[in-house]
């Protein structure tokens, strides 16, 4: 997988030397519509070889919410403009930095925090072996998991026994079957907005 980690560095290097002035727009929208708490949101989640790492990503919700890891649209905790930048994926911008310094890749399964990620066992636990990704497979399968995750009486429940299980059997499938092509064709559909 040299060929990834090297196209994971000089792509995000050139993502975050063309994205600045969207970095910066979105910033100043969060520190004047979001006052009252950091701009950039900061999350210990398991990485490669089950190590820690810090992720970081523009703020979306309150601060101090206490919430539940698991997020569903139209909480309350999430504030109007931190909906819209998690609809267009701009929350996410800041894992370009992640990327660059080698603690997540472009494509690879979301990072997990500690709790979920310690559920993997047996085989699941390979997936481990991956750097986690901004996109991947299973993030383009539940694009739409909030939405979903809000039709359902028991969110959590239904997070936990049937979306988990599905994007770990997802990214085992990625992690068997890994090609850089492959690699491409889901940032591809990542940027179009499509299903793979």
């Amino acid at each position: 997988m040299l060929l990834k980690n090297i196209f994971d560095r000089i792509a995000s290097f050139f993502g975050l030397l063309v994205l600045w002035p969207v970095l910066l727009t979105v910033a100043v929208l969060i520190r004047v519509n979001m006052p009252g708490g950091p701009v950039i949101f900061k999350q210990k989640r398991v990485g490669q070889n089950g190590r820690l790492f810090t992720m970081y990503k523009f703020r979306s919700m309150t601060v101090g919410h206490g919430g539940s890891s698991v997020s569903v649209a139209g909480e309350s905790r999430i504030t109007p403009l931190g909906a819209k930048l998690r609809k267009f994926k701009l929350d996410e911008l800041p894992e370009l930095w992640n990327v660059l310094i080698g603690d997540m890749s472009f494509v690879g399964p979301r990072p997990d925090v500690p709790g979920y990620a310690d559920k993997l066992e047996g085989e699941a636990r390979m997936i481990l072996k991956l750097k986690p990704g901004i996109t991947g497979p299973a993030s383009l399968k539940y694009r739409n998991e909030e939405e979903i995750l809000a039709q359902q009486p028991d969110p959590i429940k239904y997070n936990d026994e049937v979306i988990f299980p599905d994007k770990v059997r997802i990214n085992l499938e990625y992690l068997k079957h890994w090609s850089f092509c492959n690699d491409i064709k889901i940032i591809i559909y990542t940027v179009l907005g499509k299903d793979i």
